[in-house]
């Protein structure tokens, strides 16, 4: 997964808040991407995550549709192009994502494509679905026959994990499974069940057996979640487990298995017994991961 894009775009702010524990004011202290900046992220104890993040600079990107070419675009699963909604270059952009494009249908045809437009903040609130869907109809039609998947995005509220957990969802070997079990979990005991990646708190997969009304909740409780964990960290205490209680439900929020927490909602407030489930159901679900097999390296650049 090629993470590019051009200079001040955002790339590296979101990289840092969804894999190294940066809060979104934090970010500004971090300085523009010199070429290539590797790192190797494990998600889910057995995918590694080996993310390039490309500089953006002119002769960064001229670089790597030249001399670098090869070396950047061979054996890519995932290219995340991130283009900033207030660009004054927005025609050097298009013409950069369709070189980009270029390279992958050349050397990698079947590379997913996501393109985040960031930095929707920045855009009026009564505007901001009218740009993003003209941006994402110049899009899909300049990635053809490419297909991209394109999300808003802001470091400052839930979109950025809407839509790395989207991406990261795509990435997961033995999703399909997971959700299958998950779905007897919750069928068992509760309204809704969500699981979430131990380290960035993205959400991988959920079940629900009720409608919910806010249809964003998932991401804005990763969100929330995530900035309580670190804290924590901060008064040199670890997050463990959360239970929130009132009269129309109770949440439950616990570690589940050594890769995931658990998230449990139930409409009856008065249960008992939802943490001795959630207890019996880790063991089947760490036998779950085991069972997946050997280490899984994606190659992120």
């Amino acid at each position: 997964v090629l993470l590019m894009g051009k200079s001040g775009s955002g790339k590296t702010s979101m990289r840092s808040i969804i894999f190294a524990n940066y809060i979104a004011r934090d970010t500004r202290r971090l300085g523009a991407t010199i070429d290539v900046e590797h790192s190797h992220v494990r998600f889910l104890g057995n995918l590694v995550l080996n993310l390039w993040d490309c500089g953006g600079q002119d002769t960064f990107i001229e670089n790597y549709f030249t001399s670098q070419r090869d070396n950047i675009f061979r054996n890519v699963e995932v290219l995340i192009y991130v283009f900033d909604v207030e660009s004054r270059e927005l025609e050097k952009d298009m013409h950069y994502y369709q070189s980009c494009l270029e390279a992958i249908l050349q050397n990698s045809p079947d590379a997913k494509i996501f393109c985040l437009v960031h930095k929707m903040d920045l855009v009026q609130e009564d505007q901001r679905d009218l740009i993003f869907k003209e941006r994402e109809e110049d899009l899909k039609r300049l990635s053809r026959p490419l297909e991209c998947a394109c999300f808003r995005t802001s470091i400052w509220d839930e979109t950025l994990y809407k839509a790395w957990s989207s991406i990261v969802y795509q990435l997961i070997p033995n999703v399909q499974q997971l959700e299958m079990n998950l779905r007897n979990f919750a069928q068992i005991i509760a309204d809704e069940v969500l699981l979430f990646e131990r380290a960035t708190f993205l959400v991988i997969s959920h079940y629900q057996c009720k409608e919910q009304r806010d249809i964003h909740r998932f991401e804005k409780i990763s969100n929330i979640i995530k900035q309580f964990k670190l804290s924590c960290s901060k008064l040199a205490a670890s997050f463990q487990s959360m239970e929130v209680r009132n009269s129309n439900f109770a949440a439950f929020i616990d570690i589940f298995t050594s890769n995931t927490y658990v998230m449990v909602i139930m409409s009856d407030p008065s249960s008992a017994a939802t943490l001795i489930n959630i207890r019996n159901a880790r063991k089947h679900f760490e036998k779950l991961e085991r069972v997946d097999g050997p280490k899984h390296s994606l190659l992120m650049r």
